[in-house]
């Protein structure tokens, strides 16, 4: 697959995924947040395990280990979301969970002891400002689902650089199929310690899982799997960063969340750190430099090079 084609296929994972806050605000009306991440998940797992069986005939044990990693890390961040949505809007979790973009990242210059970058700074001081725009109110409290989204974006940050990896070593498909498989398990095993499980009781709430199910995260999730394989970091989290547009049209048309002021001057601001950190800014002036190289002669063009 060419880079462009895996840049197309997570566009419309993004877009997938970015339904889904609204999903799960409607599905968690009448059964709790385990149990509604045991049946999405549950729900995707057995729709793509049927519809490709076939390439699930031969699953070596490395595929099934990297599966369980990702399976728990899916678990984290849906649960985190699902537990966040119970006091926030539809919209301000999905930006705060857009930092996933700039946690990115920071965790990589962390983990590889590399000095941070000016841009990654500035981004990260771009975003901070935003959350507290976004989620601070007089007197200066947080709701507990802001920062229960603001973890997701963390988790979901981890869950990106370990399918990064993972998915350049095994079969992305199986791969993308089996997490369904275990975060279902890990998110029923702790609706039975935590919780009742039970079965959606209204249409609003099947409608929701049933979106949740086959398209966030059968759709969303496998697509994202399979397009890391094909592109970068960076790129995923530029295409990524449109999620929270996404979310939060279909927030302001279906669930009539309407933004504060203050609000959209957050959501602005963390959309400018997620443009920053991921190069967006810089593409248009490294064109350009491109382009005036390549017309000077190729001494002078050396000379710039070195």
């Amino acid at each position: 697959m060419k880079p462009i084609r895996a840049d197309l296929v997570m566009l419309l994972a993004t877009m997938c995924l970015g339904s889904s806050y609204l999903f799960i605000k409607m599905g968690l009306g009448s059964i709790e947040e385990f149990n509604l991440n045991a049946l999405r998940f549950g729900i995707a797992f057995l729709v793509t395990a049927v519809l490709f069986h076939r390439r699930l005939h031969s699953i070596d044990k490395k595929t099934i280990l990297y599966a369980a990693l990702q399976g728990f890390l899916l678990f984290a961040v849906v649960s985190l979301i699902a537990f966040g949505l119970k006091s926030t809007t539809t919209s301000n979790a999905s930006f705060l969970v857009s930092l996933t973009v700039v946690f990115v990242p920071l965790i990589s210059t962390i983990l590889f002891r590399k000095k941070l970058e000016r841009k990654l700074l500035i981004s990260i001081g771009l975003a901070i400002t935003g959350i507290g725009f976004l989620t601070i109110e007089f007197p200066f409290e947080f709701a507990i689902g802001d920062l229960l989204c603001i973890a997701a974006a963390m988790s979901f940050a981890i869950h990106i650089l370990v399918v990064g990896f993972t998915s350049k070593q095994v079969d992305p498909l199986k791969l993308g199929i089996l997490q369904l498989g275990f975060a279902g398990l890990f998110s029923f095993l702790f609706s039975l310690l935590f919780e009742s499980p039970t079965l959606p009781s209204t249409p609003q709430s099947w409608i929701a899982i049933l979106a949740l199910g086959l398209v966030c995260s059968a759709m969303g999730f496998i697509l994202q799997t399979i397009a890391q394989k094909y592109t970068t970091p960076a790129r995923i989290g530029i295409i990524f960063s449109f999620e929270p547009v996404f979310a939060a049209i279909l927030g302001y048309f279906f669930a009539q969340e309407i933004m504060s002021t203050s609000g959209y001057i957050g959501a602005s601001l963390v959309m400018l750190s997620i443009i920053i950190s991921t190069g967006v800014m810089n593409s248009p002036i490294q064109a350009v430099k491109r382009k005036l190289f390549r017309s000077e002669s190729p001494k002078f063009t050396d000379h710039h090079a070195a």
